[in-house]
Order: C-alpha cells, then sequence, then structure tokens
C-alpha cells in the first residue's frame, strides 16, 4: 500500500473512487458540516465555503498522524440559482427530478486543499441537460435507492446517465470531484501521484 499523501474529508464513495483513479493515496477523516447556506449566499460562494469547512475541520483531527494535507470537496446542482440539495424523502426526490426534466442544469464542485498554515480552493461549473423525463421513468428512479444521497437527486455515473442529452465541463465534477482541479491543487502543494 502506498504511503497517505493526503486526508480525504469525506464520506462519498465516489470521491473515493475518483481518487483512486488518479493514484492519490488518502486515508478517510469522518467530518460534519453544516451545510446549510447563507441568506444571499450564491451557489459558487455555497460550495467553495463548504469545500474548505471540510477541509479546515479535518485539520485538527489527524492528531498525531502523518502530516498530510487535508482534501474537502462539495458539490451543489443549482437550477435558477436555486441549490438543490440532496432529496430528504420521496416527495422531494421527484420534484427535483422533474425540476431538472427537459432543461438545462448547473453543477458546481469545490475542492478544497488546507494544511495548518495554508488553504486553497477552486470551483468548477459544468452544464447538464436531462432529456424530457415521464414520471414512470422519475419514480422507477427514485425507487432504485440511487438518488437518495446524491445533490441534485441523481448520479451521472449511475442509471441516470441514461437521462442526460448533453454536459459541457467536468464529468468528474459532476460525479463529486473535479479531477482537473483536483490535480492542480495536489501539484501546488507538491503532492505527486
Amino acid at each position: 500500500m502506498p504511503a497517505i499523501q493526503i486526508y480525504l474529508a469525506s464520506a462519498s464513495p465516489r470521491r473515493r473512487e475518483l481518487l483512486r483513479q488518479i493514484g492519490v493515496a488518502y486515508r478517510l477523516l469522518a467530518v460534519a458540516v453544516d451545510e446549510t447556506p447563507l441568506s444571499n449566499e450564491s451557489p459558487q460562494a455555497y460550495v467553495a465555503r463548504l469545500a474548505q469547512a471540510k477541509a479546515q475541520v479535518g485539520i485538527p483531527m489527524r492528531g498525531r498522524r502523518k502530516p498530510c494535507p487535508v482534501l474537502g470537496a462539495d458539490t451543489a446542482v443549482v437550477v435558477n440559482d436555486a441549490i438543490l440539495g440532496k432529496p430528504r424523502d420521496r416527495q422531494e426526490g421527484l420534484a427535483m427530478l422533474a425540476r431538472l426534466s427537459g432543461r438545462e442544469h448547473c453543477v458546481l464542485s469545490a475542492v478544497a486543499l488546507a494544511t495548518p498554515t495554508r488553504m486553497a480552493v477552486k470551483v468548477q461549473e459544468s452544464r447538464v441537460w436531462f432529456r424530457e423525463l415521464t414520471p414512470t421513468e422519475c419514480a422507477d428512479y427514485w425507487d432504485s435507492g440511487e438518488p437518495l444521497d446524491k445533490a441534485g437527486g441523481y448520479g451521472i455515473q449511475g442509471r441516470a446517465a441514461a437521462f442526460i442529452s448533453e454536459i459541457h465541463g467536468s464529468y468528474s465534477g459532476v460525479m463529486g470531484l473535479p479531477l482537473f482541479e483536483t490535480a492542480e491543487l495536489l501539484r501546488e502543494f507538491g503532492i505527486h501521484f
């Protein structure tokens, strides 16, 4: 097993998979931050703030472990400047899918890297178009269980890929961790992978 290079302040299995994809050795940190948007906060500022907060919260949690930077990330699906978070229940999940049906939306994905003395963040924006969805398709997708823990109530890497007619931006960013921006930050911090 390669030596740890960073701590990942995320419970997302997709982020773990994406880091493995580019060969980054990491150790998980369980962090919790309040994800409530601030009043008048733009979606870009929101995802950047949360990514930074997750990385910052992870710094003291390292304890006596190897001193490595902490990576935090956050992703938001945005329609008309409204942030669609993770659906709380079936009704909200179906409403999100109906709202995304037949239209374009924005996916913002922020990644932050922090040490006790340094913090850097990058935000990536992708445009995604859904084809028209029927109520039956939305219900079947919800019932698959896939949308439960995903911003906007869908995962591009799963069954919802069949709903997406077009994407401009970063596939990995829509998935939850923009790899280009992540790689740039890692290089800026002198981490080779």
